[in-house]
């Protein structure tokens, strides 16, 4: 059975390893591969806490398996992170995690939760679909950064962007 409650500052040491795991999955999408660091998932942890932004962990028993970050802008809630560890996915963590983002979203008067997601996060794009999520909101655009190797084109309309 899955627990959902909010994260704490007790809640610091397996909270870091998923933020690094997530950042690393980021990165992972960009065909770029580096190490865990937890300490940057600690930082980011502690940022989160000392911001206030909710933060809603998944347990089975006692062993963190995901987590949901949010922020809230008046009754705009933007899931800022939501994870589950590899080991732990297709059990319901994601759904459990999201439910919790959108009653958050309903108790400050929002319709719906709104996120960015990377466009090769095929598991998140089709985990959001099943959700209901079908509006593309906002399209992200920016100059390459020097020396950077773009290897594919998604065409949005008929406008052709490297990627």
């Amino acid at each position: 059975m899955i627990a959902v409650r909010a994260l704490t500052i007790d809640d610091k040491i397996q909270a870091a390893a998923l933020l690094a795991a997530f950042r690393s999955t980021l990165r992972s999408f960009k065909n770029r591969q580096v190490a865990l660091d937890l300490e940057e998932g600690a930082e980011e942890f502690t940022f989160f806490l000392d911001e206030k932004y909710p933060m809603y962990g998944a347990f089975i028993e006692q062993v963190l398996i995901g987590y949901v970050v949010c922020k809230v802008e008046g009754s705009l809630v933007w899931i800022e992170q939501l994870f589950v560890s590899e080991a732990f996915r297709r059990q319901g963590g994601a759904a459990v995690l999201f439910e919790k983002a959108n009653q958050l979203s309903q108790s400050v008067g929002g319709e719906t939760l709104f996120q960015y997601v990377h466009p090769n996060n095929h598991e998140m794009l089709s985990f959001l679909r099943s959700q209901g999520y079908t509006v593309l909101n906002l399209i992200e655009v920016r100059k390459p950064y020097q020396g950077e190797q773009l290897t594919q084109t998604i065409y949005v309309d008929d406008e052709p962007f490297d990627y």
